[in-house]
């Protein structure tokens, strides 16, 4: 049974219509990949499984919870990692932990604990009394999952969770990524342009162009269904975007995207 499924889920933006009665079926503990070029939909489609905007029309199920009726139920079983930075670079790691924890409603008994355990499963223990603003890039990513965790979510949602990262960094966010659905069953669904990050995390993507979903698969059977040996995600990517390839986004797009990477970087 899916943990989540989207029931033609539409938003609107005046005449533009962003999200195009999306429908979708996500299985409990599975990595999921939502794939497209900038302008298809993906972080508005994520803003509303997380509550965050409401659909124009449709539904979705969340861990049974049905999105339009039970928002409160919905947000008290997700987390959320969005493409800008949302630790607080004045404050230290546990610090940013402990506030978030109390937004949780998190026990003041249980809080304490689960800082701790927080901090030592995403490495940064040794940090935790630093000043964020001091911390690389990567820790900062790693310490944001921390804080969307802390509360034990069943889904966890990363829009763009590599942004601005180094190579090394990113590798250690991978890592992340698939410990956390393999220690604690997370359910998780992240959005990306990296094709070598979904098909290296994702055992099922789903390619969105002009605010539908155009493609759903295991990468390894996308790839092998363009019949072009040693085809690669990239190339499924193109085969059906077509002159959408271009990821760049617009001017708003391209200057958020740079402001991210030059503060977590």
């Amino acid at each position: 049974m899916a943990i989540l499924e989207t029931l033609s889920l539409t938003r609107n933006f005046g005449k533009l219509t962003a999200v195009d009665s999306l429908c979708l079926a996500i299985q409990p503990e599975e990595i999921f990949g939502l794939l497209g070029p900038n302008g298809a939909g993906k972080t508005t489609t994520i803003k509303m499984l997380t509550t965050l905007l409401p659909p124009t029309s449709g539904d979705a199920v969340i861990a049974g919870f049905d999105l339009l009726k039970r928002p409160g139920d919905v947000r008290r079983v997700i987390g959320y990692v969005p493409q800008m930075l949302s630790a607080d670079g004045t404050l230290t790691g546990y610090e940013n932990l402990a506030i978030m924890g109390k937004l949780y409603d998190i026990p003041r008994r249980e809080l304490k604990r689960r800082v701790d355990e927080a901090l030592e499963f995403m490495g940064l223990a040794d940090s935790a009394d630093k000043l964020v603003r001091d911390y690389s890039g990567g820790m900062i990513r790693r310490l944001e999952v921390a804080q969307s965790m802390l509360h034990r979510p069943k889904i966890l949602f990363l829009d763009e969770p590599t942004t601005g990262l180094d190579p090394v960094a990113r590798q250690t966010v991978w890592r992340l990524i698939q410990q956390l659905r393999r220690d604690y069953g997370t359910t998780i669904l992240l959005t990306t342009h990296l094709m070598e990050e979904a098909d290296r995390l994702c055992s099922r993507v789903a390619i969105m162009h002009r605010s539908k979903v155009v493609s759903v698969g295991v990468p390894a059977e996308l790839k092998a269904g363009l019949g072009t040996p040693g085809a690669t995600l990239d190339d499924v990517f193109i085969h059906f975007t077509g002159d959408q390839i271009e990821t760049g986004g617009n001017y708003r797009e391209t200057s958020r995207s740079r402001r991210t990477a030059r503060r977590v970087g």
